[in-house]
């Protein structure tokens, strides 16, 4: 059988569909915590609704998750937005 000369890799992949640049920031506005995670846009394959414009968020386009870091949301209030938009309702 002849020997693999690959390298193995010192760290793992990340998981299929987490393609971001960096890992989620926590912000705080109105008064609660969230993480934000943007996104590049290369993994997507769903349209999303932006939850400022209410227009879609297509299939291959940038843009940020955003969803609470405390004990009164989950997983499940994660929302996907564009990242203007999530910068203009921020103020910043």
């Amino acid at each position: 059988m002849p020997r693999a000369n690959r390298r193995r890799r010192e760290e793992p992949l990340p998981m299929p569909g987490a393609v971001h640049r960096g890992g989620p920031q926590r912000v705080t506005w109105l008064g609660r915590a969230w993480l934000v995670r943007p996104l590049s846009g290369h993994s997507s394959t769903r349209t999303y609704r932006c939850p400022e414009c209410h227009h879609e968020i297509a299939p291959g386009t940038p843009h940020v998750v955003v969803w609470p870091d405390d004990a009164l949301g989950s997983v499940d209030d994660r929302r996907h937005w564009h990242t203007v938009c999530w910068r203009a309702r921020r103020g910043g």
